[in-house]
C-alpha cells in the first residue's frame, strides 16, 4: 500500500516495488490513473485505492478494499504529505491544521488500521517517509517541520510497541527531491536549484528513485529484517554536514561562488 502514488515520491516507490514483484495498492486523492496504468505495464497486479488518509472512515475503507482484493497487506509506505511555506507569524490555523492532518494523522491512522492487519499477520513492514526537516528546523515552515518530526516520533514509538510481535516500522528521511512538489514551492520564490545544491555535500537533488530504493530495501525482511525504529537519512550528506557555504565549496573543488577552479598551468 502505496499513499500519495499519482506523482513525484509515492509515484516511483509504487513502481519499484512493483519492479520487484509486489502487488501495489496504490493511494491518492483521487484514482492515479496513469501510474496504475504503468504499474501493469510492468506486470504487477494493481489496485486503485482513492481517498483522503487523513479521514478515519475513508482509511476503514481503504482496509477493506485491500484486503479483500489481496487478502493481506506486507507493506505500507506512509508517502502522501503537503507542504505550507510561510513565516510562523503568519500561518493560519486552518493551514497549520490541514498540515498536520495529512502529514502526521494521516500515517498515524493508515498505520494504526493496516498495522492491525499485520498484526494479525505476524509480519508486516510499515515505512514513513519524513524528512530532513523531520531532523533539523528549516524557517518558514513551522507546520511542515512539526508534521515530520512528529512523524520521526511516531516511528519510533509504533516500532517499539509492534517490533516484538513482527511489525518493523522505520522512516526515509528525504533531502530534497526533484519532484512536482519542489516546483511548486520554488515558484513561491523561497529558494532556487542553487541554494540546494550549494548545501548538499553531494552537489545535487535527489532523484525519486533515490528515495525509492531505500523504501524497497527497508521493506525487505531479508535485507532489513533487524532493522526496527530508524530514520534513515536519503540527502546526499545534508543532515551529517555543519561546513559553512565556503567551506563545502572548497571541498569540492570549487571556488566560494561556485565556480570550478581549473589546473590552468
Amino acid at each position: 500500500m502505496v499513499t500519495g502514488a499519482a506523482r513525484g515520491i509515492g509515484r516511483r516507490v509504487a513502481l519499484t516495488l512493483a519492479e520487484r514483484g509486489y502487488a501495489v495498492a496504490a493511494n491518492d486523492l483521487f484514482t492515479p490513473a496513469e501510474v496504475l496504468v504503468e504499474l501493469e505495464r510492468v506486470g504487477a497486479e494493481v489496485l486503485a485505492i482513492p481517498g483522503d488518509v487523513s479521514d478515519e472512515e475513508t482509511v476503514r475503507e481503504m482496509v477493506r478494499d485491500v484486503m479483500k482484493g489481496f487478502g493481506r497487506v506486507d507493506v505500507l509506505v506512509n508517502n502522501a504529505g503537503i507542504s505550507a511555506i510561510v513565516p510562523a507569524e503568519q500561518m493560519t490555523l486552518a493551514d497549520w491544521d490541514r498540515t498536520l492532518a495529512v502529514n502526521l494523522t494521516g500515517p498515524f491512522l493508515m498505520s494504526r488500521e493496516f498495522g492491525k492487519e499485520m498484526l494479525r499477520q505476524g509480519s508486516g513492514s510499515i515505512i514513513n517517509i519524513s524528512s530532513v526537516a523531520g531532523l533539523l528546523g528549516i524557517a518558514d515552515r513551522a507546520a511542515y517541520n512539526a508534521s515530520k518530526h512528529g512523524l520521526i516520533g511516531l516511528t519510533r514509538t509504533l516500532a517499539a510497541e509492534w517490533g516484538g510481535r513482527g511489525v518493523r516500522v522505520n522512516a526515509v528521511c528525504p533531502g530534497w527531491v526533484k519532484t512536482e512538489m519542489d516546483q511548486e514551492d520554488q515558484a513561491s520564490g523561497g529558494y532556487t536549484d542553487a541554494d540546494i545544491e550549494g548545501h548538499t555535500p553531494m552537489a545535487r537533488f535527489a532523484r525519486p528513485e533515490d528515495i525509492a530504493q531505500a523504501v524497497a530495501f527497508l521493506a525487505d525482511p531479508v535485507l532489513s529484517g533487524y532493522v526496527n525504529g530508524h530514520a534513515l537519512s536519503v540527502d546526499g550528506g545534508w543532515y551529517g554536514d555543519g561546513s559553512w557555504e565556503s567551506l563545502r565549496r572548497r571541498k569540492r573543488g570549487e571556488s566560494p561562488r561556485g565556480i570550478y577552479e581549473e589546473n590552468t598551468e
